[in-house]
């Protein structure tokens, strides 16, 4: 106990910490399913009823699928509506109704006090078996160990569950503690079945073997026909509303719950864990019945078989995993049952009045201690249910009564959920009738055949009437106690709540909440809460200070007025406000008594149900329109930067433009000027111009009259491929043939410079359609350009091909300078010139690679040259080798 105060103590310091607040943590938490009744009572019911233990955790198997769509709109709606319980939640679906929130706290109340009692019995006589006390229970209280443990129980779920006055509050030392003691139980429970399992025993074949021979085995592992399946299906679906409705698992899975992603690691993982811990259970109880025969009991075969063989430490461990899991189950139990007690009934109905007079700080007092009276309260109501009938019941039959009593909640709960037509007065009548029923079906003939002892009542039915015979009511005699109460309960439950909600239709204020739970209006938040009348900021101001203080009121409240745009000096207030008022309430008093504050300073008219529809249809139609628009203005936006990128290219496009005129006009310029002087020279000086120097300059005119032609083709052979205009002559060829040529064609050239150039061996053989000519040019460029980079001497060039995905890529590379980075996205431009030549002046026009690149792309392909590479230049070119000649 003080090591769990002690992490629960760190947890609360470290909330904020991913070690406390995150998806394991949160699933873990979820495991509080996994009580004594867990621990121990599912070895004693597959020692004695086989498989069906099976039921109790197939259901929330089954459920996970659901419960993540399911529970994603309940945690949604609860941290919109600042829900604390599932009383909160299933009243504010009815309209804030008090009532009913207070016959849901009762039913929870008449739930699970008997189940905490459970728990109880469990720590009573697993501790009388560990310390080898022959006495269950002790005469006197005060000499009870069991009832100090009970008290230390509510010590720490009221030190720890009620330090705030706000319900809503996250409370992370208990979520963390009791995930550490999921943990605990589930790796303890998993030693015992090991121990069992494959030391006193030689395996599960070994346990299978022996157990087979012995009487009533086949009863054990197989269904009695049609009647079993039926008592399991609704088993099954007991325990699958269990794992919605249950107000632990209500309190861990949404009112605890952090964040909406944590679901998807819970839906796998809780299922993983359940599986584990239904391993061994089959092997224990057959263990069991094995070694320990029909006297010893089997709910505690777990303590019993390691105590038998002297295994005192092991079943230390086994009975610390056993009080881990009735310390989580009750810890969080009591403390949803003392929220929903003091906001759902205590306040409601006896304190109201009070508070609104009050002091915000006596208030906030007042609050906490009667959830911490609510806490001892119901341990203590939960220890005298014990001590009084301990005996009577197993621990799975109170755990089965608890699930049949809490399930009485699922058709308001789960129809609410999905049909706005239900009304709060269906969802009474329902519950109510279903309760009765239970209590008529299960509850009394406990009481008159255990307590009473008289049997006629359940035997012959009240005044000889067989056909309401409580365990075979209208002659339905096939299934167990629990499934016969659970199927009559929840049949008359749900008939009355649809007959009931179609025959009269709810209020607007009921039909207000049903579309905003079922419709998901509470997307518009307080916008989808409709309200009219006369109300005034300065009396809900007065009202929000008595319980939250001044300096909390005055913080939310300008909140609000930023987020809706509203100004601080605003006098009326409108339904906005009234909504927002009472869910800041709700938290520290519930919604019933946040609504009935916040009636008593506003004065509300009534609305009937078709404003009620129009004016949330057109609160959705408002805010779709400004989600439309804001989306409209982002598209004007990213518009508006489109054309921004796009005229900043034009002026780019221009200026290149400009530049590329500039270019051609001085690259036209400098051979024109070289051979007019040239020629003006020779006309001057002929007749006295040595012929040596007259034949250098003839030479001249003719070497500039060349690149005059040259520049002139490139320029006009661009511009043809730049426009389209210019036909590819595509055949079939030997891509290793046009390499060998285009080499050969700037042998002189490498010759020259002393540059070495290697063909690969494995350059592709398979014929490629293409215009060769084009592809010479092309080649005959790459390798021009590799030839001026490399070194007089030490320069080397490498081809060399290969196949890839529908392509032949091209490798050219070189071991010469390398392209620098600043240069790499101008180089297929035109008239571009690297400056990082092996020679003083660039030789060429710059029209290359520009024109290689519209080459290659007219072959569909692509040129590109591989930035990875350090050693030089690679350029890479890849041509389809499904081209045809049509292309």
């Amino acid at each position: 106990m003080i090591l769990l105060f002690g992490l629960a103590f760190w947890a609360e310091k470290k909330a904020k910490r991913n070690w406390v607040n995150n998806a394991y943590v949160y699933t873990l938490s979820l495991a509080v399913y996994c009580s004594a009744w867990t621990y121990y009572g599912s070895v004693g019911i597959a020692a004695t009823s086989g498989v069906s233990f099976l039921t109790t955790y197939l259901g929330p198997v089954i459920a996970f699928p659901l419960w993540i769509i399911v529970l994603k709109k309940v945690i949604k709606i609860s941290k919109q509506q600042k829900i604390s319980s599932i009383a909160d939640f299933i009243s504010l679906r009815y309209g804030n109704n008090r009532l009913l929130g207070a016959l849901v706290t009762l039913i929870c109340v008449l739930g699970i006090v008997p189940y905490i009692s459970l728990q109880l019995k469990a720590i009573s006589e697993t501790y009388a078996i560990i310390s080898n006390d022959t006495t269950v229970a002790s005469a006197s209280i005060f000499s009870d160990t069991t009832f100090y443990i009970a008290v230390l129980l509510a010590i720490f779920a009221a030190f720890f569950g009620t330090q705030a006055t706000d319900a809503t509050r996250r409370r992370q030392g208990i979520v963390f503690s009791v995930a550490v003691e999921s943990v605990i139980k589930l790796v303890f429970f998993l030693i015992i079945g090991i121990y069992v399992t494959y030391f006193l025993f030689d395996g599960t074949t070994d346990i299978y073997t022996k157990i087979a021979v012995t009487e009533n085995f086949e009863a054990l592992t197989t269904f009695n026909g049609l009647e079993a399946g039926i008592n399991w299906y609704f088993m099954i679906a007991l325990s699958f509303f269990a794992i919605f409705l249950l107000p632990r698992q209500f309190q861990v899975s949404v009112i605890e719950n952090t964040s909406e992603k944590h679901l998807k690691k819970a839906i796998w993982l809780f299922p993983l864990y359940l599986l584990l811990f239904n391993i061994f259970v089959v092997f224990i109880a057959w263990g069991g019945k094995l070694n320990l025969g029909a006297s010893a009991n089997p709910d505690y075969y777990t303590l019993l078989l390691p105590l038998q063989n002297g295994h005192i430490f092991l079943a230390t461990l086994v009975f610390l995993g056993g009080f881990s899991a009735v310390i989580s189950m009750v810890v969080v139990s009591t403390l949803a049952l003392s929220t929903m007690l003091s906001n759902n009934l205590i306040i409601p109905y006896g304190f109201l009045e009070k508070f609104s007079k009050g002091h915000p700080e006596r208030n906030a007092n007042y609050i906490k201690n009667i959830r911490r009276i609510a806490i001892f309260s119901l341990i203590v109501g939960a220890y005298l249910f014990y001590i009084n009938f301990n005996v009577q019941l197993s621990l799975f039959s109170i755990g089965q009564i608890s699930f049949v009593v809490i399930a009485q909640l699922a058709p308001s709960f789960f129809i609410g959920l999905f049909w706005n037509r239900g009304s709060a007065l269906a969802a009474k009548t329902g519950i109510v009738f279903g309760t009765l029923i239970t209590m008529y079906t299960l509850m009394l003939p406990f009481v008159l055949d255990t307590i009473i002892e008289h049997i006629g009542f359940t035997k012959y039915g009240p005044f000889g009437i067989e056909l309401l015979k409580p365990y075979a009511l209208f002659g339905i005699d096939f299934m167990t106690p629990v499934t016969h109460a659970f199927f009559w309960s929840i049949f008359f439950n749900t008939i009355l709540y649809l007959s009931v909600s179609l025959y009269r239709k709810g209020n607007y204020r009921e039909r207000n909440y049903a579309e905003m739970f079922v419709n998901n209006y509470n997307a518009l938040q307080e916008n989808a809460f409709v309200w009219k009348g006369e109300a005034y900021v300065s009396d809900i101001k007065s009202v929000l200070t008595k319980f939250l203080g001044t300096q909390k009121t005055e913080r939310a409240l300008n909140l609000f007025y930023v987020k809706y745009k509203i100004p601080k000096d605003i006098e009326q207030a409108d339904a906005r406000l009234i909504n927002f008022s009472e869910k800041l309430l709700t938290g520290s008093i519930g919604s019933a008594s946040s609504r009935i504050l916040i009636a008593s300073v506003v004065k509300e008219q009534p609305i009937s149900l078709v404003e009620v529809l129009e004016i949330l249809e057109e609160s959705k139609k408002a805010i779709t329109n400004n989600k439309f628009l804001q989306q409209r203005s982002e598209e004007l936006i990213q518009l508006t930067e489109e054309l921004k990128e796009a005229n900043e290219e034009l002026v780019l496009q221009d200026t290149l433009k400009n530049e590329f005129l500039d270019t051609v006009s001085h690259e036209l310029k400098t051979p024109t000027t070289s051979i007019r002087a040239a020629a003006e020279v020779l006309i001057d000086n002929d007749s006295d111009m040595p012929v040596e120097l007259k034949k250098q300059f003839l030479d001249n005119i003719l070497r500039d009259s060349e690149r005059l032609s040259t520049l002139i083709h490139n320029i006009l052979d661009l511009e043809k491929l730049a426009s389209g205009r210019e036909s590819m002559n595509k055949t079939f060829n030997d891509l290793a043939v046009t390499i060998k040529e285009a080499v050969y064609g700037v042998h002189t050239i490498a010759q020259k410079k002393d540059v070495t150039i290697i063909i690969s061996d494995h350059i592709e053989k398979e014929p490629i359609c293409y215009d060769e000519d084009r592809m010479l040019q092309v080649f005959t460029n790459l390798l021009s350009n590799a030839i001026k980079f490399v070194e007089e001497e030490k320069g080397m060039i490498q081809i060399s091909s290969e196949k890839i995905d529908g392509f032949i890529r091209i490798s050219i590379e070189d071991n010469g300078k390398g392209i620098p980075a600043e240069d790499m996205k101008y180089i297929f431009d035109k008239f571009y010139q690297s400056k990082n030549q092996n020679i003083k002046k660039p030789l060429g026009s710059g029209l290359g690679l520009a024109i290689s690149k519209h080459i290659i792309e007219g072959h569909n392909g692509k040129i590109w040259t591989d930035t990875t590479y350090k050693n030089g230049a690679k350029f890479m070119i890849d041509l389809p080798v499904s081209l045809n000649v049509k292309n």
